[in-house]
């Protein structure tokens, strides 16, 4: 039986040190979950592709709890096109045997101050939703995003079919900060890091 987690953490910044094992935690929800709709565990290398390409403009943290690496979170690109720079996609994939534990909250509310200091507005969270909770996937996710303050903004029916069951997809949004006329530009993650470095 695993023992409850401490809700104590560091979090932290990832690096492309980190990969291996963001991937070992995501590789679970690959190969056992409908959480993720991929098919395959990317390997290492696509892995760290994905992480850098992330890192050239939005946050990609990390939990740390007694030196083990004990879940993720980051953000991205909504839409590439210019009009959408104020809105950003969020993820979060913690340890299978890290959940529940005030984990996903800790690094939520990190990513979400991050992202208010690059001027985002608008959050949406891509979730895979189920006609019936099944072995696969609950309504765990869409319920911790509904505590987090998300509220739902579209639903996608059968779009998903992994396992042999179909799946829907919902969007959940949340709004972080206020939209103006003459609104400022976003500053890209690196920028502000590199200024807090200073």
């Amino acid at each position: 039986m695993n023992e409850r987690l401490e809700p104590q953490a560091e979090v932290r910044l990832a690096t492309l040190e980190d990969a291996e094992r963001l991937l070992e935690i995501y590789q679970y929800y690959v190969e056992n979950t409908a959480i993720t709709f991929e098919y395959e565990t990317p390997t290492l290398k696509e892995f760290q592709g994905r992480m850098s390409s992330i890192m050239e403009k939005y946050p990609y943290l990390v939990a740390v709890q007694g030196g083990r690496i004990v879940g993720y979170a980051y953000a991205g690109a909504f839409h590439p096109r210019a009009a959408y720079h104020w809105a950003s996609e969020v993820t979060i994939y913690l340890d299978r045997d890290a959940r529940k534990a005030g984990l996903g909250r800790l690094l939520y509310e990190h990513l979400e101050e991050c992202l208010k200091q690059m001027g985002i507005l608008n959050l949406y969270a891509c979730i895979g939703y189920p006609e019936t909770e099944d072995e696969y996937l609950t309504a765990n996710s869409a319920r911790f995003h509904e505590h987090m303050g998300y509220r739902l903004v579209g639903t996608f029916q059968n779009c998903g079919y992994k396992f042999q069951h179909w799946y829907h997809m919902i969007f959940m949004e949340k709004m972080i900060g206020e939209h103006v006329t003459g609104q400022a530009e976003v500053i890209w993650f690196p920028e502000i890091k590199n200024k807090d470095d200073r």
